[in-house]
This record gives structure tokens, C-alpha cells and sequence, in this order.
């Protein structure tokens, strides 16, 4: 009976304390919700395009579903840009997932960081950790104007150069992409 109570009270206490493990790191910001595009937009000339509350794109190149934001393929390229701006130093923290010979891209700030089947499509063609077709993560940890990106613990780039500020965003070339748990933490 003794040893009964005491599981039930390990249990009762236990809940509470994984429940608090599953909250986010203080700062850190989930630059997709999940659920729809959010806080991403267009640029178009000037202006911005916002597609807050939509599940896809005003030209469907981009949509949200299951937790997934999908990179859809379509003629010519196209680019999802965040509302946001990020002029402080960070850590990017993505996962994504390339159809075989896809090419999409992710923008630091402006430059374009190369997301794709990097082993058909290269240019990090003798990467040993990537997973073709599978889910992989990348890792950009920016300190001032300069990156350094790395796909499953393999450096991409070591000293990547930025400008001062910029938002983050997403290109749309050739074949699906597919991209989850976008998170960036700024650093102090």
C-alpha cells in the first residue's frame, strides 16, 4: 500500500514538472505558427503583401498544413519574406525536407543560404549527415554580420556575411520543400 501512495504521489508531481519543460526557451520566437503563413508576406516593389490568418499565397507557391510550411513547385521563383526584421545576433533553428533534385533557399537578412537536395543538387554535395527525402535541420547562429550555418552538425558555412539587419525568408524554385519548426532565439 506503502509503495502504491508513493507512486501515485510521484506521479501527481511529475506532471506538473514535464508540463514546464515543454515551454519555450525565454526569446525564443516561432516564426511559423503552424497553422498558416502568419507574419510572412510578399515583397512587392515597395509594398509588402501580408498573409496573416491565409494557409496559402495569393499565388500558392507557399502553404501551411499539419505543422508544415510547403514550398509548392510552380514556374520561376518566388520568395517569402517575415514581417520581421532581425538586427540583434541570433540562432536559427529549422528543419526541412527536399523532394528529390528540389532547390529552395533561405534568406539571412538578404543573402541566400542554399537549402536543397544537396547531395543531386548541391553545392554541399559531401555533406555525410544528410538525409535525402528526409527531415534534416539546419542551424545558423549569427553574431554581428556574419553566419555560420550547419545542416545536421556539418558546417554549410563557417563565416557567411550579413548585413546589419533584415528579415528571414524562404525561396520557391524547383520541386516541394518542405520546412517545420522555425524557430529563432535572439542571443545576448
Amino acid at each position: 500500500m506503502f509503495r502504491v501512495s508513493m507512486l501515485l504521489a510521484f506521479a501527481l508531481f511529475a506532471v506538473p514538472l514535464s508540463a514546464a519543460d515543454d515551454k519555450p526557451d525565454a526569446g525564443t520566437v516561432d516564426l511559423f505558427n503552424g497553422k498558416d503563413l502568419t507574419g510572412w508576406g510578399y515583397k512587392v516593389g515597395d509594398k509588402f503583401e501580408s498573409f496573416d490568418g491565409k494557409t496559402e499565397a495569393s499565388d500558392k507557391r507557399y502553404s501551411a498544413k499539419d505543422g508544415v510550411l510547403v514550398v509548392n513547385p510552380g514556374k520561376g521563383t518566388a520568395q517569402l519574406w517575415t514581417v520581421a526584421k532581425f538586427p540583434k545576433d541570433f540562432e536559427l533553428r529549422l528543419e526541412f525536407r527536399a523532394e528529390k533534385n528540389a532547390d529552395s533557399g533561405l534568406f539571412l537578412r538578404s543573402p541566400q543560404l542554399q537549402v536543397r537536395d544537396y547531395l543531386v543538387a548541391g553545392p554541399y554535395k559531401a555533406l555525410k549527415k544528410y538525409k535525402p527525402q528526409e527531415w534534416n535541420e539546419i542551424v545558423v547562429i549569427v553574431k554581428g554580420k556574419v553566419a555560420h550555418c550547419t545542416c545536421n552538425g556539418e558546417v554549410l558555412e563557417d563565416a557567411y556575411k550579413l548585413p546589419e539587419t533584415g528579415p528571414i525568408g524562404l525561396e520557391a524554385d524547383r520541386g516541394q520543400m518542405e520546412y517545420r519548426n522555425l524557430k529563432l532565439k535572439e542571443l545576448k
